[in-house]
């Protein structure tokens, strides 16, 4: 939980925002949550599909947006290199909360 609380406030470097919790977990949780997704519907459990398949990858998915757009924010590389994961982050998280 404090790993999460850390990447919520920016306090983690921005390649370990970015890589590990909105590229590696946030594809991780959207995977599995699409699956079960798709598992529940065909069982004919539409509330349960939606709320699996939204109210558990929605805010992991903006909890690592909000991560990695602090995180950038303190970055103290190479400007295009937080921009890029700012961006990449907001599209890629914003795709994978609407499938």
């Amino acid at each position: 939980m404090t790993r999460l609380r850390a990447l919520w406030s920016g306090n983690l470097p921005l390649g370990e925002a970015f890589w590990t919790y909105a590229v590696g977990i946030g594809l991780a949780v959207n995977l599995i949550t699409s699956l079960l997704f798709l598992v529940l519907l065909s069982w004919d459990r539409p509330l349960a599909a939606l709320f699996v398949g939204y109210a558990l990858s929605v805010p992991y998915n903006l909890v690592a947006l909000v991560g990695v757009w602090r995180s950038a924010a303190r970055y103290e590389g190479r400007r295009i290199h937080a921009d890029l994961a700012r961006i990449v982050s907001l599209v890629g998280l914003v795709l994978l909360s609407l499938t």
